[in-house]
């Protein structure tokens, strides 16, 4: 079984699609799926599954997901070595000063690349940096100029739909789960 994690894009954000975390813990597990597990409220499940089609699992997800909480679902999903390949391919630095800059993991959607991301993400220059990765934007904002960031109004594009941001200590820290759990 590979493992793998689901995360979900506008889940209990703003009062909207309210989910607690052990309902979608047992709809993951009434899915079939084995050694599920939710980290915080944003929507991350581990878990661990049969076959190797990611873009088939992440399409049946949606539609369970859609169906047990009547909301139009959309899933992100990333195996435990795309993950580790995240992590480990971080631009030299990223993470490394959380008290200066904000930094955050932009995980894509397939078809959506991290070449045709970048020309849509907004930055401005001397607050915002962004990276292009292996189906991943890495972002970094100066937090003392954080009102003065563009990147907050990639929520109001269209590319917006195709992507889902995580802050660098939960992407580390779903990284260390998997491995913790002895995920392979």
């Amino acid at each position: 079984m590979a493992a793998y994690v689901a995360l979900l894009r506008g889940i209990n954000v703003g009062g909207k699609n309210l989910i607690k975390m052990p309902e979608l813990k047992a709809c993951f597990e009434a899915g079939g799926f084995k050694g599920v597990v939710t980290y915080i409220q944003s929507g991350n499940v581990l878990f661990r599954s049969t076959g190797s089609d990611s873009a088939a699992l992440a399409r049946r997800i949606e539609e369970m997901l859609t169906s047990t909480f009547g909301y139009q679902a959309n899933v992100v999903l990333r195996s435990r070595a795309q993950m580790r390949a995240v992590v480990e391919s971080a631009p030299e630095g990223f993470g490394a000063d959380p008290e200066a800059f904000r930094y955050d993991v932009i995980f894509l959607k397939e078809p959506l690349t991290a070449r045709a991301a970048l020309k849509s993400v907004p930055t401005r220059q001397g607050v915002d940096e962004v990276h292009a990765g292996r189906g991943v934007l890495y972002s970094s904002r100066l937090i003392i100029r954080a009102a003065q960031s563009h990147l907050s109004k990639v929520v109001s594009l269209p590319i917006y739909q195709s992507m889902t941001i995580r802050n660098w200590k939960t992407t580390t820290t779903l990284l260390r789960m998997m491995d913790e759990s002895g995920r392979s």
